[in-house]
């Protein structure tokens, strides 16, 4: 990890060296070229998706703006939609399928083999194939003009910030800054060191340092833990999650600042969300925006019938489980985020809160942290049995061992001023809220951040856990 994290900085040197000494066009082609290289020095066959996903959509693009006749540009889309999904099902998908398929047919007395694919998953393949998609699909609506250069095109698709792990950035914002001149001012340079600090901060103190509880606890069989121990296991693997890809989604956002572009904001303190939508608003926003205004908007949103309505939300959290991987964990993840959904929709006016409105907000809060965390077991466990065999340990035997006791105060003291922070965010109603406060107020939390990644460090580091998706 360590190696790959001095091979980058020394990647972006140079590349940042040249790129301020070229004219507009030439640092698009010098970042199409550096965004090739960044995703090839990992495996350089799987370039070839990337190429084909730029070039199919690109052509897309220009035929649909082309034509005039309804039946050619659904054609066209359906194309685009078909080769992108094709591609992300054979990488990802043909294995778990196939595999259950066979399963299936030998139950019934249909024994059969199915050849399984010897293939590695392509890093970030869901990531940059949901945004080539919503180019061709904002096209087809007349919300984005498709671009002519298709050098440009190709950078949009495989701009290396945010390439492997997000955020998922829509044509409408990203490619007027690909297509138009660029400045980097001061304030831009302290933005971008802010959010790179910020997500260093949270990848390597809180995200590696929660993982080592994490990790400990689910590689243990779930009958020797206790309730409490597989408790603190979950509690750590929430906040491994949310330290990490928060963490590579500021990193991302910084580096591309420094550059010139600006990213949107992926996360905006979603463990203080108060209700399953509130804290869709605020987790993985590029994703939930995305399943909202491609998936679950045009399968009606909520302007039918309630039943309707919990059927969109059911739909779209099953299909935004299985996005995550191919594996019953995640679809049973996205099915209870689904549930969750539908029942606070369903209650929405029905609850008798107290009427202080802090204890209201803060047991809100209590509650659907711990809801996330039921979840957090599904998508963390090995097997749907691993996670029901835990639920049944934290349901019946939460015996307080001293590991327990021990790994919750580590959990406290890593997490704790990064509950403050994101309290700052909510307060202020805006994920850099930081940037506006006093100096003085700045300059600790910069002090504390950087003194927590020189001494707390910890001895194993951790790959980013969404470069698997």
């Amino acid at each position: 990890m360590l190696f790959h994290t001095i091979t980058f900085w020394l990647f972006f040197a140079l590349v940042t060296g040249l790129y301020f000494r070229l004219p507009h066009r030439g640092q698009n082609r010098l970042l199409l070229v550096a965004s090739y290289v960044f995703y090839g020095w990992w495996d350089w066959r799987f370039l070839s998706l990337i190429a084909v996903s730029t070039l199919v959509d690109f052509v897309v693009g220009l035929r649909i703006a082309a034509s005039r006749r309804p039946a050619v540009r659904r054609a066209w889309l359906c194309a685009s939609i078909s080769t992108n999904l094709g591609l992300l099902g054979v990488f990802k998908y043909y294995n778990f399928f196939a595999g259950e398929l066979a399963e299936l047919l030998a139950w019934i007395g249909l024994p059969t083999s199915l050849h399984s694919l010897n293939i590695l998953l392509p890093v970030g393949i869901s990531f940059y194939t949901f945004q080539t998609l919503s180019y061709t699909i904002d096209v087809y609506r007349g919300q984005t003009q498709p671009t002519r250069r298709l050098l440009d095109f190709g950078l949009f698709v495989s701009f290396f910030p945010q390439l492997v792990a997000g955020p998922i950035e829509r044509s409408g914002r990203l490619l007027p800054q690909i297509l138009q001149p660029r400045q980097v001012r001061a304030d831009d340079f302290r933005a971008g060191l802010h959010d790179v600090l910020a997500g260093l901060y949270r990848k390597v103190v809180i995200a590696d340092n929660m993982a080592l509880i994490a990790d400990t606890v689910f590689a243990q069989p779930a009958r020797d833990l206790s309730g409490a121990e597989a408790l603190i296991g979950v509690y750590a693997f929430a906040f491994q999650i949310y330290g990490d890809f928060s963490g590579y989604s500021l990193i991302a956002k910084g580096v591309a600042r420094w550059l010139g572009f600006r990213l949107m904001d992926n996360f905006n303190a979603p463990y203080l969300a108060t209700s399953p939508s509130d804290f869709w608003r605020r987790w993985h926003i590029s994703l939930s925006s995305w399943l909202r205004d491609y998936l679950y908007i045009p399968l009606g949103g909520s302007r039918g019938s309630p039943a309707g309505t919990h059927r969109n939300l059911l739909v779209t959290m099953l299909l935004g489980g299985l996005w995550h991987g191919a594996n019953w964990t995640f679809v049973a993840w996205g099915a209870v985020h689904g549930v969750l959904l539908c029942a606070y929709k369903a209650m929405a006016g029905r609850l008798r809160l107290p009427r202080v409105r802090f204890v209201t907000t803060a047991l809100a809060v209590l509650v659907m942290f711990h809801l996330v965390c039921l979840t957090w077991l599904l998508f963390r466990a090995e097997s749907l049995a691993q996670a029901t065999e835990m639920a049944a340990r934290m349901a019946t035997t939460l015996h307080w061992t001293p590991f327990a006791v021990s790994a919750l105060l580590l959990i406290a003291f890593f997490v704790l001023p990064l509950l403050v922070v994101d309290g700052h965010i909510v307060k202020r109603g805006r994920p850099d809220s930081l940037l506006a406060v006093a100096w003085p107020a700045r300059a600790t939390v910069y002090s504390y951040w950087l003194l927590m990644l020189v001494f707390f460090q910890p001895a194993q580091s951790h790959a980013f856990i969404y470069f698997q998706f």
